[in-house]
């Protein structure tokens, strides 16, 4: 859900430039089962414009609708969704909307916060009850500074309202290693699940961000000058050199890095000959980084084209930082999300 926040904050500062007001929705809780869940959220602004959404799309001009009050009246509203008879879900939405506009100065510290790759921690109070709520609204925690989502409006934390709490993690970020076609559509396909985009070519194809749609990054290197610290806990990486010595050369470079998620292209014969001559060069190797290692990456679902490759990368990334078992939803047991955001 942070990419969709970053959407939200670069869509606001659209429209403060432009003078228009803003509103803030948000869902802060549900009854029963939905299309989205608690924390997914949406810009409002004057002139109709929205930018995110809450559900798959049945709810939004409903929720457009009745913000007009909102902006009137510059009061947070609460509006409830019964979903058994207006969305075809089993649950009960409880969305709540707010005047957004948290100030020059703390617009940057988010964004700051944001680039920095520190977590955000958004309070939202509220009172379960349809209708005008003048103590509702949202908090935002940044490192340096906690200030409320609209500078006019302090909600009043210490009636008896119920808080929903979110920490947004830094966003997810995927580094590819290698400058051939399927690092293009890879990248691509990354770039609309929100993820931040980092590709490195190798200095002897030096390419530019224009060659890569998606990619927020093009780092041209060699694998010993390999920066590291572009790696994290919400880091995923798949080396795509196409090339047995460049991809060993990256293996041992980051035998020590941090990251949620090592693919490695190729067939599993390759794989060991890689796992084989690293171990030989570099015998201190850990046991656990050749364990985390997905090679071939992907799931199996018959892909052949880079495009259909891709996909097959991206699903197993997921699974493997929402710690999902594969199979068919139709199989699964209990509700579709997991509840482990990125």
């Amino acid at each position: 859900m942070t990419h969709e926040f970053k959407e939200i904050i670069d869509a606001f500062e659209k429209a403060q430039d432009s003078g228009k007001a803003a509103v803030l929705v948000t869902v802060v809780a549900l009854d029963g089962s939905s299309y989205r869940r608690p924390g997914v959220r949406m810009l409002i602004t004057e002139d109709g414009n929205m930018t995110g959404a809450v559900s798959g799309g049945c709810v939004e001009k409903e929720i457009l609708r009745r913000s007009q009050s909102v902006f009137m009246n510059s009061q947070a509203k609460l509006i409830t969704y019964d979903g058994r008879y207006r969305l075809g879900c089993e649950g009960i939405l409880y969305i709540l909307i707010e005047p957004f506009d948290p100030g020059r100065e703390q617009l940057n510290l988010i964004k700051e916060d944001m680039g920095s790759r520190k977590p955000l921690k958004i309070m939202t109070y509220f009172l379960r009850e349809e209708g005008n709520q003048e103590a509702a609204g949202s908090v935002i925690c940044t490192t340096a500074k906690t200030f409320s989502a609209d500078q006019k409006r302090i909600p009043d934390s210490s009636k008896s309202q119920e808080v929903f709490e979110q920490e947004l993690q830094p966003l997810f970020r995927l580094v590819l290693i290698g400058a051939e076609h399927d690092v293009v559509i890879l990248s691509r396909m990354a770039d609309l699940c929100g993820w931040q985009v980092v590709v490195v070519a190798p200095l002897d194809d030096a390419r530019k961000p224009e060659n890569f749609p998606g990619a927020t990054t093009v780092v041209n290197t060699e694998a010993s000058q390999f920066d590291l610290s572009l790696c994290d806990e919400q880091t995923a990486i798949v080396l795509m050199n196409h090339s047995y010595v460049k991809d060993l050369q990256y293996l041992m470079r980051l035998q020590n890095s941090s990251f949620a998620y090592l693919g490695l292209l190729g067939p599993s014969r390759r794989r060991e000959q890689l796992f084989q001559e690293l171990i030989e060069k570099a015998p201190e190797t850990d046991p656990d980084f050749l364990e985390r290692i997905h090679g071939p990456a992907g799931i199996d679902i018959g892909a052949e084209a880079a495009s259909e490759i891709s996909v097959s990368i991206i699903a197993e990334i997921l699974s493997v930082v929402r710690e999902q078992t594969l199979k068919p939803l139709r199989e699964k047991k209990g509700r579709i999300h997991s509840g482990i955001k990125l």
